[in-house]
């Protein structure tokens, strides 16, 4: 059965609860998932529009960086729509498997990848999980990848700990997640841009009134900084942590290792 879109008349996030920290929200998990549930008929277009086209390049950076294999199995969590999965499968790994606790945006990334992949070997799988309990043994995977998402989990760190836990000794995690330039002026254009110019054109484009466009640039200023984050994946075990700045910093890749293997 096809899920139905959630409502985008239902108001998920208020002018009140973004005024404070929204990773505070003692609900947060159930709005992320009604957010992202009524804007993902519209996701993708908002992401290339509002990104110039350079989120599809940052996610093929992220896969650049772990020097993918062959025999490598990949697990991308909080997976969405399926971009990141798409570009790890077109990498030619050995298994791509994505799960995401909104079956909304599961929907689309399984219709995607029914026109893209001709062969069910090629193909991503996907699956309805939540990263804060992953429904895989330990050592599943060589490879774990999550794209803006690991500030939406209402504990990164256990989601951290988590992503340890189903990788393999010598496996290798890489998070992209959204940061400020460093560049002052730039830092100035991009809070313009993110905080005033984006939730208004992209609330039209999807319909929404869930409040996900206000949400979104909120959930980055007040989420981990770069040391913050790198801290974070240290605590869960990982090791050889290093940043790699996208697009004048705007976006950031981090890529850490499990101890152990060849």
């Amino acid at each position: 059965m096809t899920p139905t879109r959630s409502s985008s008349s239902e108001q998920v996030w208020s002018a009140t609860d973004l005024a404070g920290d929204p990773h505070e929200v003692a609900d947060k998990d159930r709005r992320v998932r009604r957010m992202f549930g009524a804007i993902a008929h519209r996701y993708d277009l908002n992401n290339r529009l509002h990104s110039f086209g350079r989120d599809q390049a940052w996610r093929r950076r992220a896969v650049r960086l772990c020097r993918v294999q062959p025999t490598d199995r990949v697990l991308d969590a909080a997976c969405g729509t399926g971009d990141l999965a798409e570009a790890f499968a077109a990498a030619g790994v050995a298994r791509v498997c994505g799960v995401d606790f909104t079956a909304e945006m599961l929907e689309c990334a399984r219709r995607k990848a029914a026109r893209r992949w001709t062969s069910a070997d090629q193909r991503p799988r996907y699956k309805l999980a939540d990263v804060l309990a992953l429904p895989f043994k330990d050592a599943s995977f060589t490879i774990v990848s999550i794209a803006f998402g690991i500030r939406n989990v209402t504990d990164p760190r256990r989601a951290l700990g988590e992503f340890r836990r189903v990788l393999r000794p010598g496996g290798r995690v890489v998070i992209l997640e959204f940061s400020e330039p460093t560049n002052p002026v730039l830092r100035v254009l991009n809070r313009l841009y993110c905080g005033h110019v984006m939730p208004i054109t992209a609330t039209l484009i999807a319909g929404d009134r869930s409040g996900a466009y206000r949400y979104l640039p909120r959930s980055v200023c007040t989420f981990a900084d770069r040391d913050g984050l790198a801290a974070m994946m240290e605590e869960a075990g990982f090791r050889g942590i290093t940043r790699h700045p996208m697009t004048f910093g705007v976006c950031v890749a981090y890529l850490g290792s499990v101890p152990g293997g060849l």
